[in-house]
């Protein structure tokens, strides 16, 4: 389930300084709906973009084949061969399946300015995506496992 188009760091720019790609639909609830079907971690990561602590996910260490899509809306953001052990205690992706899965906001929070991702579909916080993964791409989506599912194949 590879990508056709292979985003390279400057498309991420571009998505987050220019407007990101339109999603193939849109899913819109109310706070108290979240509230009601997240739990309190998955609420506070993924409708408050927080972080869970690194480390915390056996989810890292898994790479056998399979998809992951948004623990929020089910939409399929990733699939499992462009995944990696990044060390950096957060599953890691090299590219999402599609080009209009994920959307993307420039953070200066912290006094860092990363990139941060987000579902387009449904503006769930994932985490954030650097420019120091493997080749070809040299991406790194670094995800919070508890804002991701993995479904089955």
């Amino acid at each position: 389930m590879l990508t056709p188009t292979l985003l390279k760091w400057n498309d991420i720019i571009a998505f987050a300084k220019k407007g990101n790609p339109t999603p193939d639909r849109k899913v819109t609830k109310t706070d108290a709906e979240w509230r009601a079907q997240l739990s309190a971690e998955e609420y506070h990561v993924a409708r408050q973009a927080g972080t869970e602590r690194a480390f915390s996910s056996e989810m890292c260490s898994l790479l056998e084949p399979g998809i992951y899509a948004c623990l929020c809306c089910d939409t399929v953001l990733f699939d499992a061969s462009e995944k990696f052990e990044s060390g950096t205690g957060w599953p890691s992706f090299t590219q999402p399946v599609k080009p209009n899965v994920i959307a993307y906001n420039l953070d200066e929070s912290y006094g860092m300015q990363r990139v941060e991702t987000v579902c387009n579909t449904c503006d769930a916080h994932l985490g954030h995506v650097f420019p120091d993964g493997p080749k070809p791409s040299g991406l790194r989506y670094c995800m919070n496992a508890v804002a991701l599912k993995k479904v089955k194949q």
